[in-house]
């Protein structure tokens, strides 16, 4: 991997990244971005943990020391002022606006540093790359060649929520609002308590057709069936039961509370803890059916393969799984989840111009899982399959 060298060389292409941006702009971003972290406590740390990079560059901006996973991810941004560099006119003016795209809205700096990541592992393979969605705004992103043999490769970013029915930012947004009614209802009913929530509808930080919302209509039931004493609630929207906690680590710190909740209710439980007073209240919702991200992968790239590739070469789906945490994202690859429906995908007639499909996690851009252990599944029934030339690219890792 190509990385700046120093700390000094780190901080230097920092301030070009910076500079890249514009500083005004970067700094409006910052801002924004502080204020949605400091905003609510729960969701303000989903906030922090998806906008890491930005952080990361701009405590290196500001000359911080950095952790190292900070340090990791400012290195991965101060490298894309050497694409920067390498691309022509108009490239510059893509890569410049794809950028600015980045650093808008929703929109996070990880799938630039995905695309960049991937061009820099075909080199190190032993591939020729040109970032042609710059400099030739082509529907794909590299073009990469070996001995003769080239092929396409077209970077997509799918986040985990889509296939989730409870969002975890919904749900935290849920506890955000929640915290300061329970804090109050904890002093009068001191206690430890647990709520299970069974949501078969799913939980969505958004306004239904009709105008009302799910996250809100939850908030109002949680608070009138405390006010009344309720021992339980359900409609066909979710199942909710109260009942004393009985956990023995509600007497230790929360994170081992944490660690024997997640034991009790599972990888997919969605789970917060709220103290106040001599009380403490544990949340424990699931959805109606198990999480789906594999699923939803699957359907992304049956979408993808017709649109991002032109079928005049080989094509390569590189896909990168964005709002996990580490134990979902272990899961997936253990379970072998993304592996049966990235196989089931390349029996379909959409994948007929693809010769490989690889899988990636914010994880790989922090170096917690090593590029020789790589989710790659190759497409045997592609005429280009067996090329020798294009092995290193297509070849599967499991």
């Amino acid at each position: 991997m190509n990385m700046p060298h120093s700390r000094a060389q780190c901080r230097s292409d920092i301030k070009a990244f910076v500079d890249l941006a514009g500083l005004r702009a970067w700094k409006s971003r910052i801002a924004v971005l502080r204020a949605n972290v400091a905003a609510a406590a729960r969701y303000g740390k989903l906030a922090a943990q998806r906008h890491a990079a930005e952080f990361a560059v701009e405590n290196s901006h500001l000359g911080h020391d950095l952790s190292a996973a900070e340090t990791i991810l400012a290195e991965r941004v101060a490298a894309l002022v050497r694409l920067d560099a390498g691309l022509t006119a108009v490239g510059k003016t893509r890569f410049r606006a794809a950028i600015a795209a980045a650093l808008s809205g929703d929109a996070t700096l990880m799938p630039l540093l995905h695309l960049h990541r991937t061009a820099m592992l075909h080199e190190a393979l032993g591939f020729a790359v040109r970032y042609a969605g710059f400099e030739d705004g082509t529907a794909y992103d590299l073009l990469i060649g070996r001995d003769g043999a080239t092929a396409e490769i077209a970077c997509d970013t799918l986040s985990a929520e889509e296939g989730r029915l409870v969002h975890r930012a919904a749900w935290m947004r849920l506890m955000d609002r929640i915290d300061p009614d329970l804090q109050t209802w904890l002093s009068a009913h001191p206690g430890r308590y647990l709520l299970k929530m069974t949501l078969p509808q799913g939980l969505r930080d958004i306004a239904a057709t009709d105008g009302t919302n799910a996250l809100a209509m939850l908030h109002q039931r949680i608070n009138t069936m405390l006010s009344n004493a309720q021992r339980s609630d359900h409609d066909e929207a979710a199942v909710l039961r109260l009942d004393p906690l009985m956990l023995a680590a509600a007497q230790a710190s929360e994170n081992g509370l944490m660690t024997q909740l997640r034991d009790e209710f599972g990888p997919e439980a969605n789970l917060a803890v709220t103290s106040g007073g001599n009380g403490i209240f544990v949340f424990a919702a699931r959805a109606g059916c198990e999480n789906e991200v594999a699923v939803a992968m699957r359907k992304r790239l049956a979408a993808l393969a017709p649109t991002r590739l032109t079928g005049d070469r080989p094509g390569i789906l590189a896909m990168f799984i964005e709002d996990t945490d580490r134990l979902e994202w272990q899961l997936l690859r253990d379970h072998l989840s993304l592996e049966g429906e990235a196989r089931q995908f390349l029996t379909l007639p959409e994948a007929r111009t693809v010769v490989a499909v690889t899988c990636a996690s914010r994880f790989e851009l922090y170096g917690e899982v090593s590029a020789a252990s790589a989710m790659r599944f190759r497409n045997p029934s592609h005429p280009a399959a067996k090329l020798p030339a294009l092995a290193p690219a297509v070849l599967s890792t499991v």
